[in-house]
């Protein structure tokens, strides 16, 4: 079975220049230059939950080692279910909701009722990519209707008798359960799921950002008891990484304070876009400097936006930055 890997995010956005200008050093500055207060006040975690406790359960434990009172998860996990959940603190928390529609990555331990051979197994697998059809558990949060949801991928990765490890890239909202149950049914010998990994949820992966709380607390008492910043500063990722995987439009330093006010972004402020973007997407509007200003909803699309002489370009959805970061170039 050929194995892609990628989610939709994955695809390469081209930068669309639409204007050049200068960045005035003496206002904001890069999101590795923040002071560690700031970084803290703007950080996300990739935290590696255990299995156990909620996520809900996690974030107060963060909450309670960080000393800050304000953090937020970006998608639940079961108790039962180990890996990924971003934890956002403080400022950054308005993001979260960005976070809860990411394609999302599992690894699988499926268990088959009955001895199935390889290349059955392979090809039910592959049938189970593309559009599939769900109803929620009966003990799920949401209401139990059909809903379409899209399985992008799924490879088999071991085997050992009745146990397959599958890795499976999947959209938001799919119940891995359920997909065990329906596989089995297909395969006609019935099957379940043994064991659930999350391994990434959109922009965040397993790779070294991944942190699991004893990390945090070791991070977290360096900087307090001995003044280092660098373990606590690999802990927790600037808020700029929860957006990663959102297309992005570069604007002015002069259109930055306004759009902290809430203002909408317009034609003449905007310096690059990149490309894949539709009417209605959400877009991450950034400075020079790759600050996080605001998230928006686009109004045009990508070469639309490069064209524009004038015009709405995007709305504002939730600001980030602070007022009065920048200069005020508005009246």
């Amino acid at each position: 079975m050929a194995f892609l890997g990628k989610l939709p995010a994955d695809t390469p956005r081209e930068v669309l220049i639409r204007a050049r200008d200068f960045t005035n050093p003496d206002h904001g500055c890069e999101p590795s230059a923040r002071s560690m207060t700031e970084h803290l006040r703007f950080g996300v975690i990739n935290l590696d939950k255990p299995i156990g406790p909620t996520s809900h359960e996690v974030v107060n434990w963060v909450k309670r080692l960080m000393k800050v009172n304000k953090a937020g998860h970006g998608g639940t996990l079961d108790p039962r279910v180990s890996g990924i959940l971003p934890v956002a603190l403080q400022e950054a928390t308005k993001l979260t909701q960005t976070l809860l529609p990411a394609g999302k990555e599992y690894i699988n331990l499926i268990h088959l009722h009955r001895d199935v051979p390889d290349h059955k197994l392979e090809q039910v697998l592959a049938e189970f990519e593309g559009e599939i059809y769900q109803r929620p558990p009966v003990r799920a949060a949401v209401k139990r209707r059909l809903r379409k949801r899209k399985i992008y991928y799924i490879e088999l990765l071991e085997r050992e008798n009745r146990d397959a490890l599958l890795r499976i890239g999947c959209q938001a909202g799919t119940y891995i359960r359920k997909l065990c149950h329906d596989i089995g049914r297909v395969l006609g010998c019935g099957a379940h799921m043994a064991e659930l990994r999350r391994s990434r949820t959109g922009p965040f992966t397993e790779d070294d950002t991944l942190v699991n709380l004893h990390d945090l607390a070791d991070a977290y008492a360096f900087w307090k008891e001995d003044g280092l910043e660098e373990p606590l500063r690999d802990a927790v990722q600037p808020v700029e990484k929860s957006v990663e995987h959102l297309p992005k439009i570069v604007v002015r330093d002069g259109a930055v304070d306004a759009l902290c006010h809430g203002a909408s972004l317009a034609a003449p402020g905007v310096l690059s876009v990149e490309t894949g973007i539709s009417i209605g997407d959400l877009v991450a509007e950034m400075t020079l400097k790759g600050e996080l200003i605001a998230l928006a909803k686009s109004e045009m699309t990508s070469r639309k936006i490069q064209e524009a002489e004038h015009g709405i370009i995007a709305k504002p959805e939730r600001v980030i930055m602070n007022p009065d970061t920048y200069p005020r170039k508005w009246k």
